[in-house]
């Protein structure tokens, strides 16, 4: 493996130790008395600054150093954690993620900022402060002739040593990776005075002893005046690979003594009996000598199994490799229907054989196809993390306070999505915090929490993910929406639009309300960008809000952006795909149960309901006028912002799965579809978008002036 190739997997697990420190730092926040939580946020530093260590990136180093110093003094209890220190510890992650995506990238980052941070930290170490200089040098591991079992290494180190306390039991993979535990006691023993016990109670009869397991443990005490970040150093290489447990006592409670392991003969004596020749020692005692019951190698081994347990294991793959599988995934899915049109097209006494073998190649395909994009689909979990310093910036940008709230993070979302989501989630979250939040006073005489919230929540429905940013704000001020609009002449004076249109008029481009530019708003860039992004990938977004009780944005987004199931349907003459998943029954209605209202207006009956039909063919500009004969079928659909609707088309031909097909990036967007996708026939049929043509649909029949605004606020 290149040092290259080792770079690259450092910065990739720097992620994971990121994303371990922000979930650290949030339950700090609700927990900070709760130590295992501290320790999890330590080790997270730490080891990043272990990881930089090794290549030299002193500059991350030193401020983990100091990060992590200010961390072990609250794992002492030397510091209480508060308000303040939490909010220092946050900024201090921010400018960790800044110094490892600056390392990884060879980007330069603000000086000022990391060295008010460092002096912040400081503050909080007492006279002296940290070590001025950290110095990270390569461990080298001398595995010739092992040292004797007995250490005469005592030192006597300054005054203030304290006594530690360690239990250590090597697992089985220590061994097997190469490490040497008196190595260990060997480091450990040059920090100060040194005592150390082995525990033979694992060591089975000697009938079932195998080499290969790990049976010893030890019980250490070390008096030093080193810190307890020091003695975790000696065993980082080892981390993960035993059970370690530092605890602190009293270096008065025992005088120094020089390091010797106890009771190690009997275990000499064992290696040496197993060797033809050599005079045996004598045996330990058996368990029938002592009157206890001698261990069950079954439930030994059982146990030690248990033990070996861990993480799943995980393989890293390059994401260009998965893409390349996912199209040639697509690809088949193409074959298939290929296949299964031409054997439609066949009139032979075989062909009801070969569609059972087809139907066989369609359900694999589609386990592969399964299989596949579960490889692709990742939680939202680190998307929304990053969120939480978007949060904490523009608060102290507008000097308002605000705290985010997840829900659902561990919801899965094609990786691709997650990626082109951050920017269009940063612009909707910063502007949540600035026009949504109101000022901490105006808040309280509003009879709310001086601090606002910020709630970001994802979720699977209906063949969809859903993400929701939401704020316990104001709500949105229509009237200056709409006054704002008219007088940059985005709407006519004397437009009358509806609440969720003047809501829509956000996403128009150059459309601002703030009344002064700042470094967060009043460009007139950002919720455009918002619903481009968006629809870029497939999906919509909506508003609602409510005065005085806050705004929610919806964004809608597929499951995946390669393959979905659909009906092939016809719309006029034209063969089109729409989703099956927003799809909740299809009717063929009687004439009976069709009414027209107004001019040009229909709804169906459903059970005692009346549903508005769109006619998806005049939505389109494929028909001119409203078809009035009552023939074809409806597609009962619901959709956030209209609820029920029936989607009325020509004729149903086949349900199949589909591959997505861009049709911005080959051509460009057309309003009511989503994508394109390849026929068994090799024909192109797009892919329709059931909200946009009700939305096309629900504006036919108005007036030119607003006809045209409508078309301005769905197509910006």
């Amino acid at each position: 493996m290149s040092v290259n190739s080792i770079r690259d997997t450092f910065f990739e697990e720097c992620e994971e130790l990121l994303e371990a420190l922000v979930e650290g730092l949030a339950h700090m926040e609700e927990s900070p008395d709760d130590m295992e939580v501290v320790n999890a946020v330590f080790r997270s530093v730490h080891s990043i600054k272990g990881g930089a260590g090794a290549f030299a990136l002193d500059r991350l180093v030193n401020f983990a150093h100091t990060f992590e110093t200010v961390m072990d003094k609250v794992r002492g209890r030397e510091l209480g954690v508060d308000e303040k220190l939490i909010s220092l510890f946050h900024r201090s992650g921010d400018m960790l993620s800044d110094l490892v995506a600056s390392a990884r990238d060879e980007t330069e980052i603000d000086d000022a900022n990391e060295a008010g941070l460092i002096k912040e930290l400081e503050s909080y170490l007492g006279p002296g402060g940290a070590e001025e200089e950290f110095s990270f040098e390569a461990m080298t591991l001398d595995i010739g002739d092992p040292a004797p079992l007995e250490l005469d290494l005592p030192t006597d180190g300054p005054g203030g040593e304290r006594l530690f306390h360690i239990s250590f039991r090597p697992h089985k993979a220590l061994y097997e990776n190469g490490h040497e535990p008196l190595l260990i006691f060997d480091a450990l023993a040059e920090l100060g005075s040194l005592s150390a016990t082995v525990d033979l109670s694992r060591i089975p009869a000697f009938d079932d002893f195998d080499p290969s397991d790990s049976v010893l443990g030890w019980t250490l005490e070390l008096s030093t005046s080193e810190p307890e970040t020091t003695l975790h150093e000696v065993f980082e290489f080892v981390e993960g690979l035993c059970d370690l447990d530092i605890s602190v006592g009293d270096a008065t409670a025992r005088p120094a003594a020089p390091a010797v392991l106890v009771a190690a003969e009997p275990m000499i004596a064992a290696a040496e009996a197993a060797e033809p020749g050599v005079p045996q020692a004598a045996p330990a005692p058996r368990a029938s000598d002592t009157g206890k019951t001698a261990p069950n190698p079954a439930s030994q081994a059982n146990a030690q199994s248990k033990e070996s347990r861990g993480p799943k294991p995980t393989l890293r793959v390059d994401l260009d490799r998965v893409d390349r599988l996912i199209n040639t995934v697509g690809e088949l899915i193409i074959n298939q229907a290929m296949i299964s049109q031409r054997i439609e097209e066949l009139d032979l006494p075989t062909v009801a054989h070969l569609t059972n073998e087809l139907e066989a190649y369609k359900l694999l395909a589609r386990d592969i196809q399964e299989g596949v994009m579960a490889i692709r689909a990742q939680p939202v979990k680190p998307l929304f993390q990053r969120m939480s310093r978007i949060v904490r910036e523009a608060s102290d940008a507008t000097n308002k306070k605000a705290k985010l709230v997840t829900v659902g993070d561990s919801t899965e979302v094609d990786k691709t999505v997650i990626e082109r989501l951050a920017d269009p989630l940063t612009h909707m979250v910063r502007n949540a915090v600035d026009h949504g939040l109101e000022q901490s006073r105006d808040r309280e005489a509003a009879g709310k929490d001086p601090t606002g919230t910020i709630r970001l929540s994802a979720s699977h429905r209906s063949g969809s993910v859903f993400i929701e940013i939401a704020d316990d704000g104001a709500g949105l001020n229509r009237e200056r929406i709409l006054a704002k609009a008219i007088e940059k002449g985005l709407v006519a004076p004397e437009a009358e639009l509806s609440e969720p249109e003047i809501d829509n008029l956000l996403f128009l481009p150059g459309f601002s309300t703030a009344s002064q530019v700042s470094s967060l708003s009043g460009r007139g860039v950002g919720m455009d960008v918002v619903k481009n992004a968006v629809q870029a990938l497939g999906g919509r977004v909506s508003i609602s809000s409510t005065p005085g009780k806050g705004t929610t944005f919806t964004i809608v987004l597929p499951l995946t952006l390669a393959v979905m199931d659909g009906f092939v349907i016809s719309v006029s003459d034209q063969t089109m795909v729409i989703p099956i998943a927003s799809i909740l029954e299809t009717i063929r209605p009687n004439a009976r149960d069709i009414h027209v209202i107004g001019t040009d207006s229909e709804v169906v009956s459903v059970r005692g309901s009346y549903v508005p039909i769109v006619d998806v063919a005049e939505s389109l500009g494929l028909r001119d006028r409203p078809d009035r004969s009552k023939t074809g079928i409806l597609l009962l659909v619901s959709t956030e912002a209209n609820g029920l609707t029936a989607l009325r088309v020509s004729s149903i031909h086949d349900q199949r799965q589909v591959v997505i097909k861009s049709l911005e990036s080959n051509y460009t967007a057309i309003p009511g579809v989503s994508a394109a996708t390849i026929l068994g026939d090799g024909k192109i049929a797009l892919i329709l978008d059931p909200e946009e043509l009700i939305r096309l649909g629900h504006g036919g029949g108005m007036d030119p002036l607003m006809q045209q605004t409508r078309l301005e606020l769905r197509h910006g």
